[in-house]
């Protein structure tokens, strides 16, 4: 259900992770969750009546770890 959000999801918790790149280029680290941020909000608007109560509540919330989860249950 979902796999372009669920990749998003994925790819922006992976960023988030990834300290070696924030140690060494904050700037660039901070675009590319900045991106990855605005392509799910993207997603999100564009699919928002497909989705169950819970999963907006999620995104709206940026809550983006429990939205994965809620889409991989």
């Amino acid at each position: 259900m979902h796999p372009e959000l669920q990749t998003l999801l994925k790819t922006r918790l992976a960023i988030i992770a990834d300290h070696a790149f924030r140690d060494r280029d904050p700037e660039a680290h901070l675009e590319a969750l900045k991106t990855t941020s605005e392509q799910i909000d993207s997603y999100a608007k564009a699919h928002h009546q497909e989705f169950d109560a819970r999963l907006r509540h999620y995104l709206s919330n940026c809550s983006y770890q429990k939205a994965l989860d809620h889409l991989s249950a």
